[in-house]
């Protein structure tokens, strides 16, 4: 691989994501795609297949309980690999134990291109980890639970009551996506409901307690549907 391209294997459910990486990563002199999946059961056979230099991994393709088992798999199987993390998840135990592990690097999905290239390309030469900015979370103490500025913004939605339909409509995403943010934040905050998540993150100041919702005359029809 020095002074050659890095060959890169893009393993992510998102089908349209993983797609378009692999179009513009490929565009790249120095990089090549030699291969793609959206099935984790895939994955082993396409790397003995393919021998990648770098396995861009969506973390989130692996069941919770078996992230790590898997990743070590990856690295220290027959052949080995290296692995740069490419996820939505930003759960600092995850990160921190994943790049315990070896991985690369741990990128979350709201990085730039540039800088995705620019972590890939750092794959030439001696094994190194890449260090890349997760977003940024609200302060709180050291080694507590973080919510992401956009896990944030949706549990404070949550709080003013609203359902995950006006959530997504609020916010410009599926519905599917503020399941899975909320799992996260059930997960991180060991939240059992909703009220339980607001509760926990408003005691931590994680996000700002709820204001009550103003009174107002409702809306006449054509104009609800855009304020949702």
């Amino acid at each position: 691989m020095p002074g050659g391209e890095v060959r890169v294997l893009i393993a992510d459910e998102n089908s349209l994501l993983r797609d378009t990486l692999g179009i513009l990563l490929d565009a790249q002199p120095d990089i090549s795609v030699v291969a793609q999946t959206g099935e984790l059961a895939a994955l082993p056979g396409l790397v003995a297949a393919t021998r990648p230099d770098l396995v861009l991994f969506d973390i989130h393709m692996a069941p919770a309980g078996e992230r790590e088992a898997i990743v070590n798999r990856l690295l220290h199987g027959v052949p080995a690999t290296r692995v740069l993390i490419v996820s939505m998840l930003d759960h600092p135990g995850l990160v921190r134990a994943l790049l315990d592990l070896g991985v690369q690097g741990y990128l979350h999905k709201s990085v730039g291109y540039g800088a995705l290239v620019a972590a890939v390309r750092a794959q030439h030469g001696p094994y190194q980890t890449v260090a890349v900015p997760m977003p940024r979370s609200r302060p709180v103490a050291a080694d507590g639970p973080s919510l992401s500025g956009r896990e944030a913004e949706l549990l404070t939605l949550v709080a003013l009551a609203l359902s995950n339909r006006q959530i997504a409509l609020r916010l410009g995403i599926s519905e599917g996506t503020v399941k899975r943010h909320l799992s996260n934040i059930f997960a991180k905050l060991e939240a059992v409901s909703r009220l339980d998540a607001v509760n926990k993150a408003a005691s931590l100041r994680l996000i700002d307690p709820a204001p009550a919702p103003a009174r107002t005359r409702p809306a006449p029809r054509h104009l609800a549907a855009a304020r949702l």
